[in-house]
C-alpha cells in the first residue's frame, strides 16, 4: 500500500480542477415536531433556523477546495441566483465559470427534524441550457491549464449531449484526465473517460439485464459497461457495501468502514472530488478507491451536504493497511 499519504495530501494544493455540471443550492429548514396538523394527517414542524449551502456540482467544488486544491466551477444558473453567488463568495470559490440565463436556479429545500429528513421541496428547471455553444467555449477557455476535469451530472440541463461530447473530446485531445458522476439520462454519453463513477442504483437502471445486483455479478456487469463506455476505470459506489473498482487489468472490492451514518446526501460528491485529486496525482487505483471510500463515509457523519475535513481524511488514510 502507499504509505506516502502526507506527500500526496501536500500535493493536493498543486492541483487545479474543472468541475462541469449542474450547480444548485441545498436549503435546510431545521425545526421540531411536537404535534400533528388538524388539517391533514401530517406533522407540524416548528421552524428554528434556516440555512443554505452549495449543492450539486457546487458542492463538489467546495469539497475540492476543502481538500486544499483549486476548483473552477462551470455551470449555468438562473438570472435570479437565489443567493448562489453569496454562497460562492463565502466559500471563497471563483464564479468566473458561472453563466446565467432564463431558467430557475435549482433549490432543494429539506425540512429536518430529529436529525432526519422529514420532507423535501424542489424548485428547478430541467430543460437543456439555451446557450450551449457559449457555455462550451467558456468551459474550454477555462480548461486550458487544469489538471483534471469532473463531469457532475444531475440531469438538470447543463450537461447536454453536445456539451458532453465537445468537452470530453477537448480534454482527451489535451490529455487531461476526466471523471464522470453520471445520472440515468446521459449515462451512455460519456465515452472514453478515465474514470466512470455511478452508484448501484444508476448501474441497475442502465443494465439491460433484470437480475438483482450482488457482489458475485458486479464484476461481470461492470466489465460489460466499462467496455461499452470505453472507460479506463470504473468506480462503483455501493453505499453500506463500500466501493468496487475495475480497470482492464485489475479489480478490487473495498467494504465500507464502520460509521455512524447520519445523512448520505453529498457522499457521492465527496467520493468524486477525492478520486479526481488522486487521479490527477497518478495515485494507483487501489489507493484511489480506498481514499474515495473513506471520504464518502466521512461525509455521511453529519446532516446535510458537508465538506470532508482534510485532516480527518489524512488521519484515516494513514491507518489504511
Amino acid at each position: 500500500m502507499n504509505s506516502n499519504w502526507y506527500s500526496i495530501f501536500k500535493d493536493f494544493k498543486k492541483i487545479k480542477v474543472l468541475i462541469v455540471g449542474d450547480a444548485m443550492i441545498d436549503s435546510y429548514i431545521w425545526g421540531s415536531i411536537n404535534r400533528q396538523s388538524p388539517e391533514a394527517p401530517i406533522p407540524i414542524v416548528d421552524i428554528e433556523k434556516h440555512e443554505k449551502r452549495l449543492g450539486g456540482a457546487a458542492n463538489v467544488a467546495s469539497q475540492i477546495k476543502a481538500l486544499g486544491a483549486t476548483p473552477i466551477l462551470c455551470s449555468v444558473i438562473g438570472y435570479e441566483d437565489k443567493g448562489f453567488f453569496d454562497l460562492m463568495k463565502r466559500k471563497n470559490l471563483s464564479a468566473k465559470g458561472i453563466m446565467q440565463e432564463e431558467r430557475k436556479t435549482t433549490v432543494k429545500t429539506r425540512i429536518i427534524s430529529e436529525n432526519k429528513h422529514q420532507f423535501r421541496v424542489d424548485e428547478e428547471d430541467t430543460f437543456a441550457i439555451i446557450n450551449e455553444s457559449d457555455f462550451i467555449k467558456h468551459s474550454i477557455d477555462l480548461m486550458s491549464n487544469v489538471h483534471v476535469v469532473i463531469f457532475q451530472d444531475y440531469n438538470k440541463g447543463v450537461l447536454t449531449k453536445h456539451v458532453i461530447n465537445s468537452l470530453v473530446e477537448f480534454a482527451t485531445k489535451k490529455q487531461i484526465p476526466t471523471l464522470v458522476d453520471p445520472k440515468k439520462e446521459n449515462y451512455w454519453q460519456y465515452k472514453g473517460v478515465n474514470l466512470f463513477k455511478p452508484n448501484a442504483k444508476e448501474l441497475i437502471e442502465s443494465n439491460s439485464e433484470t437480475e438483482p445486483l450482488s457482489l458475485e455479478n458486479i464484476s461481470r456487469i461492470v466489465s460489460k459497461q466499462r467496455k461499452q463506455l470505453n472507460a479506463k476505470s470504473f468506480l462503483l459506489t455501493l453505499s453500506e457495501k463500500g466501493v468496487f473498482i475495475q480497470t482492464e487489468n485489475e479489480e478490487h472490492h473495498y467494504p465500507a468502514y464502520k460509521r455512524t451514518i447520519i445523512d448520505v446526501s453529498g457522499a457521492g460528491d465527496a467520493v468524486i472530488a477525492t478520486a479526481a485529486l488522486a487521479l490527477a496525482l497518478k495515485v494507483d487505483h487501489q489507493n484511489l478507491a480506498q481514499l474515495a471510500n473513506l471520504a464518502g463515509g466521512l461525509s455521511c457523519e453529519k446532516v446535510g451536504v458537508n465538506s470532508v475535513d482534510m485532516q480527518n481524511l489524512l488521519n484515516e488514510a494513514i491507518l489504511l493497511i
